[in-house]
């Protein structure tokens, strides 16, 4: 006999505080603590306990008592079921609030800044716009659409194909998508003809559970300069269907300057070890920061918000107070982007970075625009960041630091210390690493200025770039 599930309590008129990591709300009543969805702090709210664990439950509102004042009518029409934009139902200014409180949390807490925070910290940098800010989108084809819990107590049989995103947590589930406030125009129209052309024309999309279906993949990425690329990704070789879909697409959108596709037989929708092959125009898009070209390929990283970019790698420059004889390291370069951003004020540039496509891009980049102080390395940054290099490239006069969001590796921060650039500045997505890591630096080195940027308003992500100073001797 299974044991009896037992029932979860309602807490009513429960006071959203606060917002938690991963854009969840922060609800109290009492001595509860509970993590809450599509809650905004001011909200006063009864909730029913979906799960229970040892220093707090969670969540969903079911019904409202107070709205909060830093609630707002949600611009998109597939709010909250797509999870890409978790906070549209809170204000702008009020987002901007706590990613900037969220940085000073981690700070204060995890590094050891108390009082001193204050004296070192920026106000936050806000997105020039809000909306139409990401350069690139993936979506996916779906054999079946995601059914709204409506639709499913309906009991009709709905077996629609879908073309959109992820449902939050679900590789299987795809929510069609009709209009997304992300990514500017033409990205919506290409999507829905996509859609509308192989619905008619009887393309079967692809069932990741049967691994089989036609389309697959959809990328499409745009720049400032107004270029265009798309990547259809196929699971089979069907020259037909493939030709026709490319060739209509082409004609109706002439905007496209790179079309590609790819057939993808793999049990993942990754492009890692696949040729991407050109069927029209250019392989490749060209996007403008502060005069430097940047050379996009199918598989290249580029930050998604190009204009907040710019803002992020200015900032970089600023608090890196280069000078004409300094050699500078960046560290997990990427594709060069902040390196060649710093090059032209730098004696020298020297990037590391692991994946070797990204130093590729890196150097073609340079190529572009005829930078010849800069060079970028393949390889482990804890490895490659020694004595050896530094005999060879020059003592780190200033080191820049841009990792993943697991953050630094000790071994850096030990040769950080032997080395003792003059000044850091580290880059991060992830607060709570960057803290810990600075933590670590402030043996010998202090946190002197600290600009939370915002990358993608919407969402509870923030970008941070911290300078650090080495500490004066004696």
């Amino acid at each position: 006999m299974s044991r009896r599930k037992k029932n979860l309590p309602l807490i009513d008129r429960a006071e959203v505080v606060d917002i938690a990591k991963g854009g969840k709300a922060i609800a109290r009543k009492e001595d509860l603590v509970i993590l809450v969805s599509h809650a905004v702090p001011g909200d006063v709210i009864d909730i029913q306990v979906t799960r229970k664990k040892k220093k707090f439950y969670e969540g969903k509102p079911v019904r409202f008592h107070t709205y909060s004042p830093y609630r707002t009518r949600p611009v998109c029409s597939h709010f909250p079921v797509c999870g890409g934009c978790k906070w549209q139902d809170m204000t702008y200014e009020a987002q901007l609030k706590y990613k900037e409180k969220q940085v000073t949390d981690q700070m204060q807490r995890l590094a050891g800044l108390s009082d001193e925070i204050h004296n070192v910290m920026l106000p936050i940098l806000p997105a020039d716009t809000p909306w139409y800010y990401r350069n690139k989108l993936e979506f996916t084809f779906s054999a079946k659409r995601w059914l709204t819990p409506e639709e499913i107590a309906s009991g009709k049989p709905i077996t629609e194909p879908a073309l959109g995103f992820h449902i939050a947590g679900l590789f299987d589930k795809i929510l069609n998508i009709t209009d997304c406030h992300l990514q500017p125009e033409p990205s919506n129209a290409i999507r829905n003809f996509i859609r509308d052309f192989t619905m008619e024309n009887g393309y079967p999309y692809f069932n990741i559970r049967e691994q089989k279906g036609l389309m697959r993949n959809l990328i499409i990425r745009t720049t400032l300069t107004g270029e265009v690329m798309v990547i259809l990704s196929f699971f089979e070789d069907n020259r037909e269907k493939i030709t026709r879909l490319l060739d209509t697409l082409r004609d109706r959108f002439p905007e496209i300057t790179s079309l590609q596709y790819v057939i993808n037989p793999k049990g993942n929708d990754t492009l890692e070890g696949l040729e991407v092959k050109v069927y029209h125009g250019k392989d490749h898009i060209v996007e403008k920061l502060d005069g430097l070209s940047f050379k996009i390929s199918p598989k290249s990283f580029f930050q998604t918000n190009t204009r907040q970019a710019a803002n992020l790698y200015r900032t970089v420059l600023e608090f890196a107070g280069i000078t004409v004889h300094d050699t500078v390291y960046d560290l997990y370069s990427g594709t060069g982007t902040i390196g060649l951003f710093l090059a032209s004020h730098a004696r020298k540039v020297i990037g590391i970075e692991n994946i070797t496509e990204a130093v590729a891009d890196a150097l073609e980049n340079a190529r572009l625009n005829h930078i010849e102080n800069a060079t970028f390395i393949t390889g482990d940054t804890k490895e490659l960041f020694n004595e050896s290099l530094f005999r060879e490239q020059g003592h780190p006069d200033v080191v820049i630091l841009d990792p993943p969001r697991a953050g630094i590796h000790p071994e850096i921060i030990r040769m950080l210390f032997r080395q003792e650039p003059r000044r850091i500045v580290y880059v991060s997505c992830n607060p709570a690493t960057q803290a810990r890591d600075i933590q670590s630096l402030m043996e010998k080195y202090t946190p002197e200025k600290i600009q939370p940027v915002d990358m993608f308003p919407h969402t509870d992500h923030i970008e941070n770039v911290v300078m650090l100073e080495r500490n004066r001797k004696g």
